[in-house]
């Protein structure tokens, strides 16, 4: 199935590429979400089965995955959107959307890799399609903001695949060669710590530049600044999952050796400094896009916290992961809207959005409430299980800093929303373009869904999850 999902997806991504007739371009789009629909399910019908040798439909995949299709649809709508309203010629277009199609069949597959050069590679060809979607707009800061992506990531992947160099002679000297995930965790308990160590260290930080997590966070915001809002829905969320992904496999390779406490400690510390990172930069914050980034960051950092301190912790990251890539998502889809609103992004320069888009202003109040974790949000349930966690654990200290630290952060997103939904602000520019209320649906049904996952979640979610965990 993956090598017909691959063959086609890259002839749909190509015949885009070259294609300049808009109703050939929906029904090629149409095409590539059939296709990626039917992995899906194919996936979900065939759940812990070997594909092609390289790929295996398991529980944390499929998990992923599922939200992957699920926000390729409203993230290929809004992009059509975003791309009507800036009539763009359809040479760039094509390349747009040539691009949305590789870096979804490159997140597909970095998911569901059962061998780890195989998910090294496709996190890597990740890059180059994100590189091709932040320069859309071909402004100076655009270009900026491309190559320091490039770069940082490129560098980033680069230490991953020193710690998989260092893990593989790890390997070696156990007496196998296979990098596959079912035999590194086969031969791994008798592997020598020190090269543990070293490889668990560089493959952190490397796939930290896609998770957003601290040290490599920056490289994020800056992409999210200039990319278009629905692309920035996508770093924010599907592709910081590929990231996670990365980590989350990693982690589990090495959770029953000696180094789990030592591994523990450094996710803890990296969760608790993206946090603090958050807090302290959103106070002074002033674009609604960089502010989306750094609430993002936080997010990163609880789900770092909650597979550091283990238990009900390793359910809590993945069921947070979940919600906030559907609240997220709705969050940039309606920034879009916020921009063709008031032709900036910049906070102190909008207000009183009430007036302006009654539809987009609740989809705002929603989001503050989902993203800051207030009941009814089904982040509420998962921030509370991963302090549980941290309670458990015995990490007083840090669950005192979270703690602080997450006020700080609600003060400040509290400060922003509203001020976007209710203050008179002089000299706003009057709306040229009539934002349709249809183009809200998407986000109204995103943040309902995080409503009814928080509230009642399904039994197959609880059980993918619970497989996904199984062996931490």
């Amino acid at each position: 199935m993956l090598v017909y999902y691959l063959i086609l997806s890259f002839l749909i991504g190509a015949i885009t590429l070259l294609n300049r007739n808009r109703t050939i371009s929906i029904i090629l789009l149409a095409l590539f979400l059939t296709l990626q629909t039917g992995l899906t399910v194919y996936g979900y019908l065939h759940l812990s089965q070997e594909d092609s040798g390289y790929f295996t439909f398991d529980a944390t995949g499929i998990i992923f995955l599922c939200v992957l299709t699920i926000l390729s649809y409203t993230t290929i709508w809004h992009s059509y959107k975003y791309l009507q309203y800036r009539k763009d010629d359809e040479r760039i277009q094509s390349m747009y959307f040539a691009a949305l199609i590789g870096l979804i069949l490159s997140m597909s597959c970095a998911y569901l890799a059962s061998h780890i050069a195989v998910m090294w590679a496709f996190i890597e060809a990740t890059t180059l399609c994100v590189a091709v979607l932040i320069y859309h707009e071909r402004t100076n800061l655009a270009l900026e903001a491309t190559w320091k992506y490039i770069f940082i990531c490129s560098v980033g992947i680069a230490m991953a695949f020193v710690g998989i160099i260092f893990l593989s002679k790890a390997i070696q000297e156990a007496g196998s060669v296979n990098l596959s995930f079912s035999a590194i965790s086969h031969n791994i308990k008798y592997v020598n710590v020190f090269w543990l160590k070293y490889a668990f260290l560089f493959m952190v930080v490397g796939f930290s530049t896609k998770m957003g997590l601290f040290p490599m966070h920056t490289i994020c915001v800056d992409a999210h600044t200039v990319a278009p809002p629905p692309i920035s829905a996508f770093i924010s969320t599907t592709l910081m999952n590929v990231g996670f992904v990365a980590i989350f496999r990693t982690y589990s390779l090495m959770a029953h050796t000696a180094i789990q406490p030592w591994m523990n400690q450094i996710l803890l510390w990296s969760g608790l400094l993206s946090i603090f990172i958050s807090a302290v930069y959103l106070l002074k914050v002033n674009h609604f896009k960089r502010m989306n980034a750094y609430s993002s960051l936080e997010h990163m950092g609880l789900a770092a916290i909650g597979l550091a301190c283990g238990g009900i912790g390793y359910f809590a990251a993945i069921f947070h992961l979940i919600l906030h890539s559907f609240v997220k998502a709705s969050a940039f889809y309606q920034i879009d809207q916020v921009h063709r609103t008031y032709h900036t992004y910049i906070i102190s320069k909008t207000g009183n959005y009430f007036n302006k888009n009654i539809t987009g202003a609740l989809v705002m109040l929603l989001v503050f409430i989902s993203i800051t974790a207030f009941p009814p949000s089904g982040m509420f349930i998962t921030e509370i299980w991963i302090f549980k966690s941290l309670f458990a654990s015995s990490n007083f200290l840090v669950l005192i800093l979270v703690l602080l630290f997450l006020a700080m952060i609600i003060y400040s997103l509290g400060r922003n929303f509203f001020g976007l939904l209710f203050n008179q602000v002089k000299d706003t520019p009057e709306i040229k373009v009539k934002i349709h209320p249809s183009e809200t649906i998407s986000q109204y049904v995103l943040l309902l869904l995080v409503i009814y996952l928080g509230l009642n979640p399904p039994e197959e979610m609880i059980r993918l999850i619970q497989e996904a965990v199984k062996n931490l």
